[in-house]
């Protein structure tokens, strides 16, 4: 797997951390070194994967990274040319067979949510439960309208419902026969901007109350921040990392992760005894994550987000005497709340910052630069190193 420079040291104890944490919650799902081919291209490269009991993992990556094809793996829609996938202790796929999707205790919610335009709500939702009889079903049903809100709209016809109501229902339809895992392909790619940020909310829960193992699909990285237990960043096939939303966020493991999971900017330094010394001045040692010996006298790249990043015109800063500037504003964009500053320091380093929409900076404007994150930060050797 690439790694743009991981770190040897640093990659050793995440995964150490990892198999610790995995081991206090059983696997209901395992992929073991699959791929997946089509014709020359390989869509999923020897991926591994354990997804636990009552979690909600997301798998999140840029389009053509292969995690919609993983998802149809796991639900039975393809089957991996090599490698294992084993739900509990059966093995439902490999090369050689494949058990059949509505034999592997899997549910699955499609993007475009698929009610039956014909059937009403609780027909929807009663349709995977025919092995019942009437009275276990329309008990189920109606737990499972309670569950999604949706008790006063039983009789409601998909046309006649909403968005987020569609989805509430194609969930209650999907969780019905009690699937152990449950799979969300792009669950709000259909809703509005304010719609989205409510449902999520609202399928954690109903997931949370159900009891259900779920794995989401997703390109949209506030979204899998948001609703995940743990996220799986892909790329070109394979897993990248997979973590907790926020250690993968403040503790990538690539460039590539990185850059995909928010804005990046890599501030050179250069190791030297206790401090990093960088063109925003010193760095101690212990705020830089995992810096193993080995680095000492070597260059490094300190990575810094927007909002640890701190700008102010050269000719107001009351820290620096004389208007000293660290560089000059390149680029602006205003995004409602917040403008994100790109800002290009003397020695040729860029960085972003993040501020508030009332804090104007024009560009072009000399600004001194100050780094103020309060939390450790992730480093990658150069490039060239």
């Amino acid at each position: 797997m690439a790694t743009d420079g991981l770190r040897v040291e640093q990659t050793r104890r995440t995964r150490t951390d990892r198999a610790e944490t995995d081991s206090g919650s059983e696997a209901v799902l395992e992929l073991d070194e699959i791929s997946k081919r089509y014709g020359d291209e390989r869509a999923v490269s020897e991926l591994s994967l354990s997804v636990r009991e009552g979690e909600l993992l997301t798998l999140l990556g840029p389009s053509g990274c292969g995690k919609t094809t993983t998802l149809r793996l796991i639900a039975g829609l393809e089957r991996p040319d090599d490698g294992e996938i084993r739900v509990g202790d059966e093995t439902v796929a490999d090369s050689m067979a494949s058990v059949e999707p509505e034999g592997r205790d899997i549910g699955i919610v499609f993007q475009s949510f698929a009610l039956f335009p014909h059937m009403s709500a609780a027909e929807n939702v009663a349709f995977g439960l025919a092995d019942r009889t009437e009275a276990e079903r329309d008990e189920r049903v109606g737990e499972l309208l309670d569950l999604v809100g949706l008790a006063d709209h039983a009789d409601s016809k998909p046309s006649e419902l909403s968005g987020g109501q569609k989805q509430r229902i194609a969930l209650a339809r999907s969780l019905a026969p009690e699937p152990e895992i449950l799979l969300l392909d792009e669950p709000f790619s259909n809703l509005d901007v304010d719609l989205r940020v409510e449902m999520r909310e609202e399928v954690r829960r109903i997931l949370k109350e159900a009891g259900v193992t779920g794995i989401s699909v997703t390109h949209d990285q506030e979204e899998a921040m948001s609703i995940s237990d743990r996220v799986a960043v892909m790329n070109e096939g394979t897993v990248m990392q997979v973590g907790r939303p926020e250690d993968v966020f403040q503790h990538p493991e690539s460039r590539f992760v990185a850059g995909f999971l928010g804005h990046a900017s890599f501030l050179s330094g250069y190791v030297s005894d206790d401090v990093v010394e960088t063109a925003l001045g010193t760095v101690g040692r212990d705020r830089i994550h995992g810096l193993a010996p080995e680095y000492d006298r070597t260059r490094i790249d300190v990575l810094v987000r927007p909002d640890d990043v701190l700008v102010r015109p050269a000719d107001e800063s009351e820290e620096r005497e004389g208007s000293q500037a660290d560089g000059r504003v390149t680029y602006r964009r205003y995004l409602g709340p917040t403008v994100l500053y790109r800002v290009e320091l003397e020695n040729g380093d860029v960085v972003e910052a993040m501020h508030n929409h009332a804090e104007r900076v024009s560009l072009d404007t000399p600004v001194t630069v100050e780094l103020a994150a309060a939390h450790d930060l992730a480093w990658f050797p150069t490039e060239d190193h």
